[in-house]
């Protein structure tokens, strides 16, 4: 079974930065699509980012293009989220989710398999 914890959320001011991290424990990591979902209170859950199986290609919302930065170490079975010149909108929490289905990294959140448990991200501003 697999299970993935998040890790690094936290307070920061507007322009900040933060790195999210995740670990996967229970299966092959590198056999997953690898991503980022986050929720804000009230709103629906929204897709973030996601990384190819060999990191070779990134997908991000266009919330958070060329802000927002993914990557992910399979020898630790890693996954990174670098969080740069945050705003108040990125207030959420974030989760991890990890898909094997889809050739290619998938901007829909139906395709990721496992969630993880979520980490805050407080933007003040």
């Amino acid at each position: 079974q697999v299970q993935l914890a998040e890790s690094g959320g936290g307070l920061v001011q507007a322009g900040g930065s933060l790195r999210l991290s995740c670990g996967m424990s229970g299966r092959a990591f590198s056999s997953y699509v690898m991503g980022w979902l986050r929720q804000a209170p009230g709103k629906a859950r929204e897709f973030v980012a996601a990384i190819q199986r060999d990191g070779s290609r990134n997908i991000y919302a266009d919330s958070v293009k060329g802000r927002f930065t993914s990557s992910r170490d399979n020898a630790k079975s890693m996954v990174y989220l670098a969080m740069n010149d945050l705003k108040a909108e990125d207030t959420a929490v974030y989760y991890c989710i990890a898909g094997t289905s889809m050739a290619d990294p998938s901007y829909r959140l139906s395709d990721y398999d496992y969630w993880g448990q979520g980490t805050q991200v407080t933007v003040s501003s």
